[in-house]
């Protein structure tokens, strides 16, 4: 017990350090306990600040987590390296030559994702073998490909009715601190947001908005984590 109250001190001391740095250059919105922060577009890399059509996470073999973008109506492809919220960086960014924009389906196995384009041209398999180099095929035996279904994690069933897709609603979203629970304060307002996703292991809520990427943290939640992964590589 006194060595992990030890770790997790040491975590918070590094992480108040690495912190530091940032916040001096940027102008990331913290909550009066510390506990949220908001990093808006401008806080992350260049690449982020552009609007994206859909987006999906994926963690490898590695440890690493990485959130990929579809940009420009499907004609780029940007892989971020999102494993430590504090620090993400641009791994990649892949030109793409496809018939349009498109949506992430379903993993397949665990190292590729299956991919349908909007307006019923076709389907894709991207290969992530090595995740920050992704590739892109199109599937043509699949071109009519229909409504999926989960079957296990080494298949899908195809349903024979046509796929019709649902265009994503644009939504403001207002980031709120309850620290003070009689002093509610808004925090944020990410507009028009099309996607949301949520990293369970580091609490973390990326939101792809007409702005560009807004990601919120959760401070305690990352420090948990890192204290779960370093216990685990000490064993």
């Amino acid at each position: 017990m006194k060595n992990l109250i030890t770790l997790r001190l040491s975590l918070a001391v590094l992480g108040f350090t690495i912190v530091l740095a940032p916040i001096a250059a940027k102008a990331e919105i913290h909550s009066g306990s510390k506990e949220i922060v908001v990093m808006e577009p401008r806080d992350l890399p260049e690449q982020a600040q552009l609007p994206g059509n859909s987006f999906f996470l994926h963690s490898d073999d590695a440890g690493s987590t990485y959130l990929y973008i579809e940009q420009q109506q499907g004609a780029r492809l940007t892989v971020f390296d999102v494993t430590d919220p504090a620090r993400i960086r641009t791994v990649a960014s892949v030109p793409l030559t496809v018939p349009g924009a498109f949506d992430f389906v379903r993993p397949l196995d665990g190292r590729a994702e299956l991919i349908r384009f909007r307006d019923g041209k076709g389907v894709a398999v991207l290969d992530m073998h090595k995740a920050h180099k992704p590739t892109l095929r199109m599937v043509e035996t699949l071109a009519n490909l229909g409504m999926t279904q989960p079957l296990g994690e080494s298949g899908f069933l195809a349903v024979n009715e046509p796929y019709e897709y649902v265009r994503a609603i644009p939504r403001d979203f207002a980031v709120i601190d309850t620290s003070t629970p009689s002093d509610p304060k808004l925090l944020a307002t990410v507009k028009q947001v099309k996607h949301q996703l949520m990293n369970d292991d580091t609490g973390t809520t990326f939101l792809l908005g007409t702005d560009g990427l807004t990601v919120v943290r959760r401070l305690s939640i990352e420090t948990d984590y890192k204290v779960h992964q370093m216990q685990m590589q000490g064993n």
